[in-house]
């Protein structure tokens, strides 16, 4: 089923031009799917690291869990690997679209906090408790959107934008 308008502007970097939305707009229950799909290594290999006193296992995962969002943000939904696989595992179900604006922002923030992660464990060598405590936000953020579709990073633009997002998962963007 074609969910795009045959009279749209070019395709968007980010989401897709979708009838009756005035943005472009991602599939919540792709993105959340590739939320869970981020969340569950990264917890395995978290633990992991906390057991065994290392970084090292989860070294690998966060340099996937970077490249994934630098993909993200610079080419576009369609080409990163975790929303592939998401989009394959959902592509049955009705799509719930949100405003793709605030996914970009919270795709930065990922992207920004694993940075931050690899720098510190890897080029600053830093302490085990520092890289548990960055992954164990950027976790955090995952299971809460896997979980229960609240996307941190969409709340958090909504106080750093001058615009007021569109299309927030469950609605929350309403004014109520």
């Amino acid at each position: 089923m074609n969910h795009e308008t045959a009279q749209t502007p070019s395709r968007p970097r980010v989401g897709r031009y979708v009838a009756g939305y005035a943005i472009p707009v991602i599939n919540e229950r792709e993105a959340r799917a590739a939320a869970g799909l981020l969340f569950l290594p990264g917890i395995v290999l978290y633990v992991t690291a906390a057991h065994l006193g290392t970084a090292d296992p989860l070294k690998p995962f966060g340099a996937l869990f970077v490249i994934d969002m630098m993909i993200r943000v610079t080419l576009g939904d369609r080409f990163a690997p975790s929303l592939a696989l998401a989009r394959l595992i959902v592509r049955r179900q009705a799509p719930e679209w949100v405003g793709a604006p605030q996914k970009v922002f919270a795709w930065w923030l990922g992207y920004g906090m694993g940075i931050t992660a690899c720098l510190a464990t890897g080029l600053l060598q830093a302490p085990l408790w520092v890289t548990l405590a960055l992954c164990g936000v950027c976790l955090s953020f995952l299971f809460l959107e896997t979980a229960f579709g609240i996307c941190v990073g969409c709340a958090l633009q909504r106080v750093f934008s001058k615009e007021q997002p569109q299309y927030c998962p469950g609605d929350t963007c309403e004014v109520r």
